[in-house]
């Protein structure tokens, strides 16, 4: 049996839980404007990949997608002001203005040309297709002459 010595300074299980990356919002989880960004999801199959962008309460106009070279950069900014009608007074005030930015860059072997969007539900859904020389082939037989 050995013995271990107590000490009152163990880590708990609560200072744990605050040390992943659930709770890490350090400059890489917001925007420059202090907003958080969204969540992104990419898929890969043999003919394409697939770019999911979590944003909800957006519509599809918000949304500018731009290809420069190799660089996908997806970006929103979206500013609601809430109105009043004649007659009316207020006591407060509420502007809302949400921005992101995101860039991504492509593969050699994504077809840039190609790329399609659609917004549904709150999710942005971009996909790029891979080059037909990228794709892989079946092999084949080669006769010896």
């Amino acid at each position: 049996m050995s013995l271990v010595r107590f000490s009152n300074q163990l880590p708990s299980v609560f200072d744990r839980l605050f040390e992943g990356d659930m709770f890490d919002w350090s400059n890489r989880n917001f925007s420059l404007t202090n907003t958080t960004l969204p969540s992104v999801n990419i898929k890969e199959n043999t003919d394409e990949f697939k770019v999911e962008v979590a944003a909800p309460g957006f519509d599809k106009s918000d949304f500018k997608l731009e290809l420069n070279h190799d660089l996908l950069t997806i970006s929103s900014e979206k500013k609601v002001e809430n109105e009043t009608k004649e007659g009316e007074q207020f006591t407060k005030r509420e502007f809302s203005y949400q921005s992101f930015s995101r860039t991504f860059t492509l593969p050699h072997t994504a077809d840039g040309e190609k790329i399609e969007a659609t917004y549904d539900n709150g999710i942005l859904r971009i996909s790029i297709p891979k080059k037909e020389e990228s794709k892989p082939r079946p092999s084949r037989m080669i006769e010896i002459n």
